[in-house]
């Protein structure tokens, strides 16, 4: 995909957060202990915080820091490696 839009100038970029604390997940159908326990299983043992994922979005949108990356996946994981 990214090799057929590069010529049109278009960059295509993803950032792939893993849990990621928001004021609606306790309302994602789950009791107060689960919600208590959201990110746990990472070495950060948290959620991220939405400030500290929106700087990834930032710097795939600013053409001075990434204009000569594309087709790139960014993963945001609290200190894992891979996704799954």
């Amino acid at each position: 995909m990214t090799q057929n839009l590069v010529d049109k100038g278009i960059r295509v970029n993803c950032v792939a957060p893993g849990p990621v604390w928001t004021p609606l997940n306790p309302s994602d159908n789950k009791t107060p202990g689960e919600v208590s326990h959201f990110g746990d299983g990472r070495p950060l043992e948290r959620p991220a915080q939405p400030e500290e994922v929106a700087p990834a979005y930032v710097f795939f949108a600013s053409e001075a820091d990434s204009s000569f990356i594309t087709g790139e996946v960014l993963t945001l994981l609290g200190g894992e490696t891979t996704v799954g």
